[in-house]
């Protein structure tokens, strides 16, 4: 050998790696296997060009740390992940993770793609330290390489997720991934953390196809990413496009299909795709400064050979038209899109927000007759929504607050005790009660709500669990809890019903989906513009999950309390004594009298009549009806917003028109205003916080005055007295 030769081979043997991408090394090193792909030898990436750049986003010198990839299916996306593998195995070693959303999707590719790559692909058997079965580094969801270890696990069990440091994370199908795992954790944030050791070099790839709006782990992800979708230029004007399912056109025969351009109309048939998708590239269309990498390509992308013809997904699309199930599989596993109920579509938090009406809370709308309230119970606080029912089963929110405090103390219950007997003022002047109440007893407080309602403090309480099955009736038949001295069922203890929840939010976002086409006076659910966005968002924080049957909270979504709020205060409505769904026409006139005969005794002149100008029927000498002067606030009610005011925002002053109208409130008996003219000195002149401007004794009084008690808490619960023939007191 020649002095040159010796110096050409010393040269190759120190010289540095020359700068190597996954589809480089696909190309010179990945062999495919008939086990796995209908095209047998060496890999070629030119077959599918919109898979290079979602692999290079793997190589030794990107920058690119986290990447999300939304792609249809059979689009290559296990070959992607394999090769990823392969190159960081043999090029960059280090600690990598692959998982799944099950044991079974995990078995499945370990025998059809990672045995296989080892077996065919020489590089990748040359780095592991052994390829003999019964050696304890190469295990079947194990295996040790040069530099590295390949860990393979799932998502069905938290402890798999744990205690493993690992530089690069590959997520198969995480769409499918489980929302919370047994122990409460969430598999995503238990991966993330899997590359906290590795905080300048991680890596991770997330790909899947989505699954339903709302739900979808990619979306969420896709949504923060810069949001690549793959171009290509016309070929009659150059204008740089994505293929997009609705650019597809076909007769109504569907015998032949061609796409559109956007941009000039030109028709593309489908043999010119290959030569457009070759010469396209991923642009981003989301933040170019995004942290994610995002991908996502549709079924008009496949290949020719490697997937279905355009016609092919025509007449699968055609016939999906009819089955919502295969529709719903087509939109995931072909068009690459979240499946969204088309009744869920009209009820987002952005649509509801823009229905709000002009009317105040605790001020119940001409239209309600009838109150209920329902009772969510958290560990801190109580949730509480008051609704107003009417002809028809139109509802109106009347009012909706969180009283902190834990339910396992006394306080909460008495302020829930508060501001359930305090009287709801009518837009006709009269006073209105909440007739029914139903309390969650779910959680961790379940013995406190019990003993609330066995207290009969409020009227028509009821405790309630959420039913199991997802066909269970609105409310079920009371199930009697308690048992006597005697060892039998006591009638007179607590009663449980089981609501069923899953159709009354089927219910409840049926009417507002069928409210966004009508006017606001035709609505059946009425929002007031006082409520706040939490609120709105937390009505529709939940969507229908067709898999499971059953509505499941939203990702990112605002907390659920108002919808579940929402849920018992409907079932409240169909409380024994009440049955408002079965109302007649005559019950609900009887509802409406009752009502304006309340009105006619609590408003009038000092001799107790009614003014002609509250006459509902007034007219002119000549019989025409004539407007009625703007309604004025009565004491009694301005009382009662005092009240409100020191309960729901008691850091916040009393508003200067609140203040004016108060001045010029109505009616009400002589203590009565004598109590409200004491509190208008007190908050006239002084911007400071409601609460700290009004003095307890005050408050005490207004309530007394009210009729809602003022007494201390000890002194609150009802007497008890003996009854002939029992051991045990009953209850007055």
């Amino acid at each position: 050998m020649s002095v040159a030769a010796l110096h050409q081979a010393a040269a190759r043997a120190i010289a540095p790696r020359k700068p190597m991408r996954v589809s480089d090394w696909a190309d010179k090193n990945r062999v495919l296997s008939q086990k796995g792909s209908q095209h047998v030898g060496k890999w070629n990436s030119r077959r599918n060009p919109a898979q290079i750049e979602i692999m290079d986003c793997f190589s030794t010198r990107s920058t690119v740390r986290d990447v999300v990839a939304i792609l249809p299916i059979q689009f290559g996306k296990s070959e992607i992940e394999t090769n990823i593998l392969g190159y960081r195995m043999c090029e960059d070693p280090g600690p990598i993770m692959v998982t799944f959303p099950g044991e079974v999707s995990m078995n499945k590719w370990i025998d059809q793609k990672l045995n296989p790559l080892i077996e065919s692909t020489p590089a990748v058997a040359r780095v592991l330290t052994s390829t003999a079965s019964r050696e304890s580094s190469n295990r079947r969801h194990f295996k040790d390489f040069d530099g590295g270890q390949l860990y393979i696990e799932h998502a069905g069990n938290p402890v798999r997720l744990k205690s493993t440091s690992v530089r690069d994370t590959i997520c198969d199908e995480f769409s499918s991934f489980a929302n919370l795992l047994r122990g409460g954790d969430d598999p995503e944030a238990l991966l993330d953390g899997r590359n906290s050791g590795f905080p300048n070099t991680y890596k991770r790839i997330k790909v899947g196809t989505p699954e339903v709006a709302g739900l979808c782990r990619l979306t969420q992800l896709w949504e923060k990413s810069d949001k690549r979708l793959y171009h290509f230029a016309c070929p009659d004007c150059s204008h740089e496009q994505h293929f997009e399912w609705s650019g597809l056109h076909w007769p109504p025969d569907a015998t032949r299909c061609w796409y559109v351009c956007r941009e000039c109309g030109v028709v593309i048939e489908e043999h010119q795709k290959t030569h457009l998708i070759a010469d396209g590239r991923w642009i981003p269309t989301g933040d170019p400064d995004a942290r994610i990498r995002g991908y996502q390509a549709n079924c008009l992308y496949y290949p020719l050979g490697l997937g279905p013809r355009w016609l092919d997904l025509v007449h699968m699309w055609r016939d999906a038209q009819s089955d919502p199930g295969k529709l719903k599989t087509f939109v995931n596993d072909r068009l690459a899109e979240a499946w969204e109920d088309p009744a869920m579509r009209a009820v987002k938090h952005n649509v509801i927000a823009d229905r709000v009406e002009p009317y105040r809370l605790r001020l119940a709308p001409a239209g309600v007759l009838v109150a209920t309230a329902g009772v969510d119970t958290q560990d801190n606080r109580l949730a509480v929504v008051i609704l107003g029912w009417g002809r028809g089963m139109v509802c109106w929110v009347l009012d909706y607050v969180e009283l902190d405090g834990d339910p396992a103390e006394p306080e909460v219950w008495a302020k829930l005790t508060d501001l359930l007997n305090r009287p709801i003022e009518h837009e006709w002047g009269g006073l209105l009660q909440v007739d029914a109440v139903a309390i969650d007893a779910g959680g961790h407080r379940t013995e406190d709500v019990k003993h609330f309602v066995r207290q009969r403090r409020v009227r028509r309480p009821m405790c309630i669990f959420g039913a199991v099955p997802n066909n269970a009736p609105v409310l079920t038949k009371a199930k009697l809890q308690d048992v006597n001295y005697r060892g039998k069922l006591d009638k007179n203890g607590v009663h449980i019903h089981h609501v069923g929840t899953v159709g009354i939010k089927h219910r409840l976002y049926s009417w507002l989906s069928a409210d966004a086409d009508r006017e606001p006076a035709a609505r059946q659910v009425h929002l007031s513009e006082e409520l706040d966005h939490a609120f709105l968002g937390g009505l529709v924080s939940e969507t229908y999950n067709p898999s499971k049957n059953r509505f499941e909270k939203k990702r990112g979504a605002p907390r659920n309390e108002p919808l579940d709020c929402w849920v018992y205060g409907y079932a409240a409505a169909h409380h024994q004594d009440l049955r408002l769904h079965r109302f007649s026409k005559a019950n609900w006139d009887a509802r409406e009298a009752r009502l304006r005969e309340g009105t006619r005794n609590l408003v009038g002149d000092s001799r107790g009549t009614l003014p002609d100008a509250a006459n509902d029927e007034a007219a002119d000498s000549r019989g025409t009806h004539v407007e009625k002067a703007p309604r004025r606030l009565t004491v009694r009610a301005a009382l009662d917003l005092v009240l409100t005011a020191v309960d729901r925002a008691p850091i916040q002053p009393v508003a200067t028109g609140l203040i004016e109208e108060m001045r010029v409130a109505v009616g009400g008996t002589s203590d009565e205003r004598q109590l409200l003219e004491v509190v208008l000195d007190q908050v006239a002149d002084s911007p400071g916080p409601v609460a700290a401007l009004l003095d307890r004794s005050l408050l005490d009084n207004i309530r007394n005055v009210l009729g809602v008690g003022a007494t201390p808490l000890r002194a609150a619960v009802q007497q008890r007295r003996s009854r002939r023939g029992m051991r045990s007191g009953g209850i007055r």
